[in-house]
């Protein structure tokens, strides 16, 4: 007699990906080549290899999560944490291009 095993259908990330176009057409990395990656390997569990990936993976979803959670609770100080969070964030991608274009070069 066969059983049948309930069966969860997931599906591969890495199929689904979007290829950088400022990679396809100029051969030089954007600022945002590695998050989809990094957030692959969040979904898989590999936090250091995220962050090895896309250093900024973190303070964008600390933002997002702010985001999100200023949508259902109201901070007194919501404007002020929003501009140091994106502040933050583009710091964060920022030095991490300008990094990795140093390493590129050298």
């Amino acid at each position: 007699m066969m059983y049948l095993q309930p069966t969860i259908f997931l599906f591969n990330l890495k199929d689904y990906m979007l290829p950088c176009l400022n990679k396809k057409l100029f051969g030089l990395e954007c600022p945002g080549c590695g998050m989809q990656r990094s957030v692959h390997l969040l979904f898989q569990g590999d936090f250091v290899g995220a962050f090895k990936m896309y250093p900024a993976i973190y303070p964008i979803l600390i933002l997002l999560a702010f985001l999100v959670s200023n949508i259902f609770v109201k901070y007194k100080f919501a404007d002020q944490i929003k501009l140091i969070l994106m502040l933050t964030t583009a710091t964060a991608i920022l030095v991490s291009y300008l990094l990795k274009m140093n390493n590129l070069f050298n």
